[in-house]
């Protein structure tokens, strides 16, 4: 099954975010970088931008969080995510699954904790929202605050434009709907697959584990230094852990495929140790 929407698949955005991110990219070059970005992720950031409103993030957590939708085991679920394909896309035939091994993998090798390992095989598996035929713009992309004004600091703002809630004057101020260092749990953020598995994580992960999950993808803060007005004292501890995970996150992947066969007993052993047998989706 393939996604729905403008970009070949949804590894583009992850292309597109680790190439933004190069920390070997000179200031020049990213003053220039919005002019050279493809076209199909312009449209993608375009319809996520115009459509994840405060309300469209609220109904989405209406829909998903309680969890409804099924029970599997954590390794069913990333063999259901490994049935996303595209075979547009000739220049990698790894699978999600090899992929997130490869992320694990470089965590393991530097001997990191074993959640943190297991985060970094995890920490995309909301992405089978896109098997629930949700759209690509509400499954991955940047995450932001919702309900209050939007930071210059999120690619491509412009967009934002075209975003019902800009004609909300409430939303529109720099804290809109929150209390100033109200804390990122009574924030809103854009409903997307970092949301959705932090929901499913949430009683079985440490904590740090589930800052990476929920927040890897809100570049604009753990990046760009935005939104720190949000926070409280115990999000910006957190957020260290984030920071942390994002290398990992963005510059682990590789050509060389992981042998999954092997490594499977292994991180089947750390998801026994963290995880029931079925979880609820």
């Amino acid at each position: 099954m393939t996604s729905i929407g403008p970009l070949q698949n949804i590894e583009q955005w992850d292309d597109f975010v680790q190439d933004r991110y190069d920390p070997n990219k000179k200031a020049e070059d990213f003053r220039n970088y919005n002019e050279k970005t493809p076209a199909v992720v312009r449209e993608f950031y375009r319809l996520n931008h115009m459509n994840q409103t405060h309300e469209f993030a609220l109904a989405k957590r209406r829909e998903y969080a309680g969890l409804t939708r099924s029970k599997m085991s954590i390794w069913q679920a990333m063999e259901y995510l490994n049935t996303l394909v595209d075979d547009s896309d000739p220049d990698t035939d790894l699978s999600q699954i090899q992929h997130n091994l490869q992320t694990a993998e470089a965590i393991r090798r530097d001997g990191h904790p074993d959640w943190f390992q297991l985060t970094g095989l995890l920490h995309d598996l909301g992405k089978v929202l896109c098997l629930y035929g949700e759209p690509q713009w509400a499954v991955v992309g940047d995450t932001f605050p919702t309900g209050c004004a939007y930071s210059s600091k999120i690619v491509f703002p412009e967009f934002f434009a075209a975003n019902p809630d800009m004609a909300k004057p409430e939303f529109q101020t720099r804290l809109g709907i929150y209390e100033e260092n109200g804390g990122l749990d009574q924030v809103t953020m854009s409903w997307g697959h970092d949301e959705y598995f932090y929901h499913i994580a949430k009683n079985y992960l440490p904590e740090p584990a589930l800052y990476m999950i929920r927040y890897h993808s809100f570049y604009a803060a753990h990046r760009e230094g935005a939104y720190d007005y949000l926070m409280n004292d115990h999000d910006r501890e957190m957020l260290e852990w984030v920071k942390k995970f994002n290398p990992y996150d963005l510059y682990s992947k590789s050509d060389t495929k992981p042998d999954a066969v092997a490594l499977r007993p292994y991180y089947e052993g750390l998801i026994a140790k963290y995880f029931p047998a079925e979880v609820a989706f």
